[in-house]
């Protein structure tokens, strides 16, 4: 696949078990900021190529963000991008599971508790372009299985991590098939974790929406601080979710939405 080049970086897009694509371009690009914290700790969970990675450090001058993968070359693939981008104190790859750096977290905890009793560590942004196929088709290949089907990691996963983890103000987004929304409400909801935002997106104007885009926050007044600051919104509007729709085609051209949701980062 070699380099894919953007506007202020490029993705070496080789070994990387899940190759660049469209749905991580997307997040990347659409996500709400972390706006609560000057200098916001942010975390992509199964980063792959790091793109969505690189693209939050763009967009978000004062982050510092680590990817995990538990992806060998994967791992390697993104520090490699990192290391080559324009910000390379600021990203941190790490070749970890989810699970694994959970476990990190709370020993670190533990090494740091004080008398008055801190916090466990927490992130002010999780994103993820997760696996979403079942583990009814899997693919005969492992790393593409587990860049591809939730048996090694599921939005699950990541929803119940992003309940512990996440600082008060802090914001998670996922990207995932439409047909996913009923389900992946009702988990949020049960780990506590409440949808501000939710993207629709189809291909064309007269296709079914195939992804969404689902940000949530441990509290709907502290995710509604966060996305008025970026989008200069009315008070009090995120007491229900902001719902919006984005269209990629028109006709066999981006859409005047896609390209300037884009615009940024793509030649």
């Amino acid at each position: 696949m070699g380099v894919f080049r953007f506007r202020q970086f490029s993705v070496i897009n080789e070994r990387s078990a899940l190759k660049l694509g469209t749905d991580a371009v997307l997040l990347g690009a659409a996500m709400t900021l972390p706006a609560s914290s000057p200098a916001p700790q942010c975390l992509d969970i199964g980063t792959g190529t790091g793109v969505i990675a690189l693209m939050l450090a763009q967009r978000c001058p004062r982050a510092r963000i680590l990817g995990i993968d538990i992806d060998l070359p994967s791992f390697e693939e993104a520090a490699e991008n990192f290391a080559r981008s324009p910000w390379p104190d600021r990203l941190t790859a790490a070749h970890l599971s989810l699970e694994q750096l959970d476990t990190r977290l709370d020993v670190s905890l533990d090494r740091a508790a004080t008398a008055e009793g801190e916090g466990c560590q927490q992130f002010d942004m999780i994103c993820s372009n997760p696996p979403y196929y079942d583990t009814s088709l899997l693919n005969p290949d492992s790393r593409e299985a587990e860049a591809r089907h939730s048996c090694s990691l599921s939005y699950r996963d990541i929803l119940r991590f992003a309940a512990r983890r996440l600082s008060p103000h802090g914001t998670l987004s996922l990207i995932l098939p439409a047909q996913s929304e009923p389900e992946l409400l009702r988990f949020a909801a049960n780990c506590g974790l409440s949808l501000f935002r939710i993207v629709r997106i189809r291909t064309t104007p007269k296709k079914p929406f195939r992804r969404i885009i689902a940000e949530f926050s441990l509290s709907p007044a502290a995710a509604q601080c966060s996305f008025e600051e970026q989008f200069s919104l009315p008070s009090g509007l995120c007491q229900s979710p902001v719902q919006e729709e984005l269209t990629l085609q028109d006709g066999k051209r981006r859409s005047r939405q896609y390209e300037e949701l884009t615009r940024e980062f793509y030649l």
